[in-house]
């Protein structure tokens, strides 16, 4: 965990330094980085044998998670909407 802490540490000093520069290229090495850690989860959720034969019963579960989670998403995201941006009249 020290070294996941220092890396960043590390990371906010040398984007301190360098916020002058034109530094669009990270951006692009972020992405990359993102496709093929989630590629490799993939093949790691894919070797797991426990989660492919379970995947059925997994899966139901994580669609019932999804759907609560966007019903209390849209649920919360109307009742800020209705407390701080409708017009009292």
């Amino acid at each position: 965990m020290i070294i996941v802490i220092s890396l960043m540490v590390c990371g906010i000093i040398l984007g301190y330094a360098f916020k002058e520069r034109n530094l669009k290229f990270v951006q692009k090495l972020i992405n990359y980085a993102i496709f093929l850690l989630l590629f490799l989860l993939g093949i790691t959720v894919g070797a797991n044998g426990d989660v492919m034969n379970n995947l059925d019963s997994i899966g139901l579960e994580a669609l019932l998670i999804t759907l609560a989670a966007i019903a209390g998403s849209v649920l919360c995201a109307w009742g800020v909407y209705r407390f701080f941006f409708m017009s009292t009249k």
